[in-house]
């Protein structure tokens, strides 16, 4: 894995409140209270973030961009989806999906704390 998309990873994702990183599976995961919101890993050489996203929006974002985004093994049917992070990757677009996998798997007062895409709390 490219040490330097999984450190830009790391901060984004110790970033958030009460997230910790585990060194799990053979590689590491980022936590909130013991679950798991995101997972970086190597798929065919290319460094990739699983992620746990809402209902349909796998289905939405490999439809629109399926060389960016896929279905990971394991997770995949629970509806997480995976992003390819290889050299020009949107890292704002990476936050984004971050961040709301973290709001999903969060607690819902300790997700709160985060600021709401709109700019209210």
């Amino acid at each position: 894995m490219s040490d330097d998309g999984v450190e830009r990873l790391r901060r984004i994702c110790l970033a958030l409140p009460e997230a910790t990183e585990k060194f799990t599976f053979g590689a590491p995961t980022f936590r909130v209270r013991e679950k798991i919101f995101a997972m970086p890993r190597d798929r065919d050489g290319r460094l990739s973030v699983w992620v746990k996203a809402p209902p349909h929006a796998q289905e939405i974002l490999i439809g629109a961009d399926p060389d960016r985004f896929f279905a990971p093994p394991y997770v995949g049917p629970k509806g997480w989806v995976g992003m390819r992070l290889d050299d020009g990757a949107d890292w704002a677009e990476v936050e984004a999906l971050v961040t709301r996998s973290f709001r999903l798997i969060a607690p819902k007062r300790l997700a709160a704390k985060l600021q709401q895409p709109s700019g209210k709390r």
